[in-house]
């Protein structure tokens, strides 16, 4: 087979996984095993791509021969991390050149960087690197190596007995427009689901990205539905200053939401110092179980959360929380131009309403007689609070309480 025909296939096999919209771990796992089989010395390849996201902006992907793929987050810091900044990525960007290579079997002097002096202690015995910049700018306009844009950064390392050959970088560098615009596009599907999922949460992320997008299509689903309200927030908004209020309301949310999606959950809405969520496991009786152990966790995780901000002088509040079981509308609410994946009816408004019983009734964990009736063996020691009438229902309500113990409320 000549070079040109195995330049043809690899290249025909990136755009077809393109299309497909391979991840990036399988996509790198075949592109290098064909390299190999096409006759390659490559020991290890590295990818740095950029990302999209709240928590990291950047993705690395690891390929060796003996180990397959492995993937890290670079998270967002303050200050940039000195492995990068002496790294020769960092000095492709620096430079601005398209291109970097090092043979490491021609000199004994150590490397000035110290990533290649580890490869070459491993077996290493040649270095190359290119970018791809994904996006349109200026030829003369520089990077900035702690900014960059939307691209890929690869580099390629060989253990062979005299590393890459020309032909082995001809058919790296003929090849690399078309693993770029896979890996692109494994991204950009990689990043509009975790953005779905960050901002619609994780169910209703995914509902949106597998189709479910025109106004009116809804379900009716049944579910256990949970209102997470902080108390006296409007009081704590008057006196505490915007930062440190905003800071509060991550820690506590944080805390929450992290209970919530621990058993199941998902997270509807965020209704000012309040989370709207829902449990709609396998079957109701798994829901109600899964709310009831999330309330506890979350009542203890609040206390925990309080002990550590008075140890750091800082302002605290307390919590109450309402669960209640019906049937919901779940979908696309709204204009055309502008729609929400949300929920409505009964259910919903009544959870919130017994939310504010919380007074009244003595307790800051309140539960509707459904999802006591339901969770009736889910391990919880729940309390009768008595009959209530609540406003839009025609009979009297029994409420319920979780009882965990002398000062428990």
């Amino acid at each position: 087979m000549t070079t040109g025909v195995m330049l043809e296939r690899l290249q025909d096999w990136l755009l077809h996984q393109g299309l497909e919209g391979t991840q990036q771990d399988a996509l790198l796992l075949g592109y290098c095993e064909r390299l190999v089989e096409l006759g390659v010395p490559l020991y290890r390849l590295h990818v740095a791509q950029s990302a999209f996201h709240p928590k990291y902006g950047g993705l690395g992907f690891n390929w060796f021969r003996d180990k397959g793929v492995s993937s890290e987050e670079y998270g967002y810091t303050e200050t940039p991390r000195e492995a990068w900044l002496r790294s020769p990525l960092y000095h492709l960007l620096d430079s601005g050149e398209t291109e970097f290579r090092e043979r490491l079997i021609d000199s004994n002097a150590e490397s000035r960087f110290p990533l290649l002096n580890e490869l070459r202690a491993n077996g290493a015995t040649d270095y190359f690197a290119a970018g791809v910049i994904l996006e349109k700018r200026a030829p003369s306009e520089r990077i900035d190596p702690l900014h960059t844009p939307e691209g890929v950064l690869i580099s390629w390392a060989s253990d062979g007995a005299t590393g890459f050959d020309e032909a082995d970088l001809r058919l790296v560098r003929a090849s690399l427009p078309q693993l770029a615009l896979a890996l692109k596009s494994a991204s950009n599907r990689r990043m509009a689901g975790d953005l779905l999922q960050v901002y619609l949460g994780r169910d209703a992320g995914r509902r949106v990205l597998s189709g479910e997008i025109q106004r009116g299509s809804v379900q009716q689903i049944k579910a256990v539905l949970c209102y997470f309200d902080l108390k006296d927030f409007t009081a704590l908004s008057e006196r505490t200053p915007g930062p440190e209020l905003i800071a509060m309301l991550n820690e506590y949310f944080g805390m929450a939401v992290g209970v919530i999606h621990g058993q199941g959950g998902n997270i509807l809405k965020y209704l000012g110092d309040g989370i709207l969520a829902m449990f709609n496991l396998d079957t109701p009786e798994k829901s109600a179980a899964a709310a009831l152990d999330a309330a506890v966790q979350m009542r203890r995780g609040m206390d925990r959360v309080n002990t550590q901000r008075r140890a750091q002088g800082k302002t605290v509040t307390d919590v109450t929380l309402a669960l209640h079981a019906g049937e919901i509308f779940y979908g696309n609410i709204g204009a055309e131009n502008r729609l929400d994946f949300t929920v409505i009816g009964p259910a919903v408004n009544l959870t919130v309403r017994l939310s504010g019983l919380h007074r009244s009734v003595g307790r800051n964990i309140i539960l509707s007689e459904t999802v006591a009736r339901t969770a009736d063996e889910a391990g919880h020691d729940l309390v009768s609070l008595g009959r209530y009438m609540l406003r839009g229902v025609s009979e009297p309500q029994e409420l319920f309480t979780i009882y965990e113990g002398a000062g428990a409320q």
